[in-house]
């Protein structure tokens, strides 16, 4: 439904314009018209009514009507670029008086205007000197306004679009919700206390609504917007005396926190917004604030409509003079799986971390999450600013958007290591190291293993059993450019195509792998490298798709299955690591991801976050897993601080088992 927003202006009899012409010896009424014209288009109308007005105009409007009441008219309907053409003058013996023709011409913002008018010139007296004026009336502001007519500035505001899931779901939506206030004068010190309560406010900030200048005794006065799912508060308050409820379209998310980081949020544009968008917007006007309500914004809000009309004295239907159409915002459909992004959310169970699910078969991500969320109809609906600090100094920091960044993937890139050195033809799976204890040290560098690898320790039991000294030497052998070349080509260092901005993956903060020390750290995930989590997810595509990672879409209207990446791994080769992550589940470690429902195939990694000096670090655990039986759904997730009671990355792989197990038969 569209809104409509009506501005009175000014009546005709408050408003003026002039014209002007010349004089009898010295300038020609067409020459005065002329310079009248030239201050008419610079908008100069002081000028205008010193020099050029006549002298009934002048008595009859004054100069606060003439000259502050029509910059007022020209600053609020935003008139611009006006052009004043003379048209060709008829034929007068009148020495006192010519009616020439011109054609006025303007923008507005409601669109351009163009009318003819017939400019009446007088030849008198002012100021004891003698020439042509311009008898002003009210139609020089626009065609047959008459002095009892009104001035209304219509504004049509265009229907947000929504945001929609791949099962029409929607994840943004536009629904009804409840404006909550209160009546002046009804409430006493208890009452008020009790609202706050509900309303999650201080009882200064009621005061500070009922005392505003406009409030009277008995009048509706707005406190706080509500959405659909806090129907149960405002039943609370509208049993309470003194306390009203309305109805009112709200902007609504139905999956609330799962989504809060992916979807974001809408708010009123500011001032920075506002020149941002090169004037686009009006302030206060609703934009996307956050997340793909701000990224899709353009798309999404549309374009609102404004009109001009003249309220006529004589006439029941007002005349349009000018009017820009309304444009509806456009839906947009995305690949993302609400439900599934749901339960993803629900299993991270509100601990830091991040999360993707890619489908291998054409790079459609279906879902993205960050953990913890927030809830986003708070900051739709305004947020208190002791919530908002409460929010902004919670340890897990829930308006941290997670998936944009980019982590240290730990032990998930293992395979991918494997992958480079196999398709450059410098590691040789079969080859057995022949590897003693759990330290190797190489030139005062130490690498260490957290348990001892059964032999042979080929490249096979190195991923099955997580070796660390196992690819430090085999990366070695690889050496720092082969291996920076692998990693290059697999889009470390290079822009995600991906609609939702995100942190490019590094292979150090430089770019480059300057000393043995770094290139072993980097080889197991460690050191400077830095990884994001859709990239992660893209990356093992190689795996399942022998070679091919496709660009990760978000948008249900992208094109699929386009090649990003191609040729990382041959077909053989690949086969090859598919068995070995098949056996990281079921014959390696015990890990929770072995369960009975999904055959789960994937890698763990844990990265070790120490600050120099620190014999021991936070850690993150990560897991990326698929079913091995049905492959059509990548999972990739992050979990911070697993070192806490010793969880670590096996902890990880139960949670993505049951987002495996939950997207089964989805």
């Amino acid at each position: 439904m569209l809104k409509r927003q009506s501005m009175l202006l000014v009546a005709a009899s408050a408003t003026s314009i002039g014209i002007l012409v010349g004089c009898q010896d010295q300038p020609t009424a067409e020459e005065r018209l002329a310079s009248y014209s030239k201050l008419w288009e610079k908008q100069d109308y002081d000028k205008m009514y010193a020099d050029y007005v006549s002298q009934t105009t002048q008595k009859e409007y004054g100069e606060s009507q003439f000259i502050e009441r029509t910059k007022k008219l020209n600053d609020t309907l935003e008139i611009k670029n006006i052009s004043i053409t003379p048209g060709k003058a008829p034929d007068s013996d009148d020495e006192k008086k010519q009616l020439l023709p011109v054609t006025v011409k303007f923008d507005t913002v409601a669109g351009p205007v163009s009318f003819k008018k017939d400019v009446p010139l007088v030849y008198e007296t002012k100021k004891d000197t003698d020439n042509w004026y311009v008898d002003w009336d009210p139609s020089f502001l626009f065609e047959d306004f008459e002095q009892a007519d009104q001035i209304k500035l219509n504004t049509l505001t265009a229907k947000r679009g929504e945001l929609i899931d791949r099962n029409e779901k929607p994840l943004a939506t536009t629904g009804q919700g409840f404006e909550v206030g209160v009546t002046a004068g009804q409430l006493d010190d208890t009452t008020k206390k009790k609202v706050a309560s509900l309303l999650d406010r201080s009882t200064n900030s009621i005061d500070d609504a009922l005392s505003a200048s406009w409030v009277k005794d008995g009048q509706f006065v707005p406190l706080k917007t509500f959405d659909p799912s806090k129907e149960a508060i405002v039943k609370q308050l509208e049993a309470i005396k003194g306390v009203s409820v309305k109805e009112t379209e709200v902007r609504t998310y139905p999956y609330g926190e799962a989504t809060s980081h992916l979807i974001g949020y809408i708010g009123a544009a500011t001032a920075e917004d506002v020149k941002q968008s090169n004037h686009k917007i009006q302030a206060g006007e609703r934009v996307g604030k956050r997340g793909l309500e701000q990224v899709f914004d353009d798309e999404l809000r549309g374009q609102s409509g404004t009109s001009i009309e003249i309220v006529k004295s004589d006439q029941d239907e007002p005349v349009t003079v000018a009017e820009t159409k309304v444009k509806d915002g456009k839906d947009i459909t995305l690949t993302i799986d609400g439900a599934l992004q749901q339960s993803t959310y629900e299993t991270m169970n509100g601990e830091p971390g991040v999360a993707t699910a890619i489908d291998p078969r054409t790079g459609e991500t279906r879902t993205l999450v960050s953990s913890p969320g927030f809830d986003p109809s708070e900051f739709t609906l305004g947020i208190s600013q002791d919530r908002l600090d409460t929010l902004t100094n919670d340890p897990d920091q829930p308006l941290l958007n997670r998936f944009t960044s980019a982590f240290a993937p730990g032990s998930t890139q293992k395979p991918l290591t494997a992958s480079i050195g196999l398709k450059a033809g410098k590691l040789d799976p079969d080859k057995a190291y022949s590897i003693d204890g759990l330290k190797w040290k190489k030139d005062g560098f130490n690498v260490t293993r957290i348990h001892e690898t059964p032999d042979p320790v080929d490249l096979h039991n190195a991923l099955v059993y997580s070796d660390n000294i196992y690819f430090a030497q085999s990366t070695l052998e690889v050496g720092a450019d082969t291996f920076t070349d692998g990693l290059q080509a697999l889009g470390y260092g290079e822009k995600i195509p991906f609609a939702y901005p995100m942190r490019a993956s590094q292979i150090s903060n430089d770019g480059t792998i300057s000393s043995d020390g770094q290139l072993m750290d980097t080889s197991y995930g460690q050191g400077q490298m830095l990884t994001n989590i859709v990239h992660l997810a893209s990356m093992y595509e190689i795996f399942l798709t022998d070679g091919t990672i496709y660009q990760p879409t978000l948008r249900a209207d992208e094109k699929t299955k386009q090649v990003w990446k191609q040729d990382l791994i041959s077909k053989n080769d690949a086969s090859m690591i598919r068995k070995d992550l098949y056996d990281v589940v079921h014959a390696g470690y015990d890990l929770p991801a072995d369960i009975q429902e999904v055959a789960v195939a994937g890698k763990t990694g844990t990265a070790e976050l120490k600050q120099a000096g620190e014999t021991k670090g936070k850690e993150n655990g990560f897991f990326v897993g698929y079913d091995n039986d049905d492959p059509t759904l990548l999972v990739a997730m992050m979990i911070e601080s697993v070192e806490q009671e010793d969880r670590g990355s096996p902890y990880v792989s139960g949670l993505v088992a049951e987002v495996l197990k939950d997207a089964e038969g989805r």
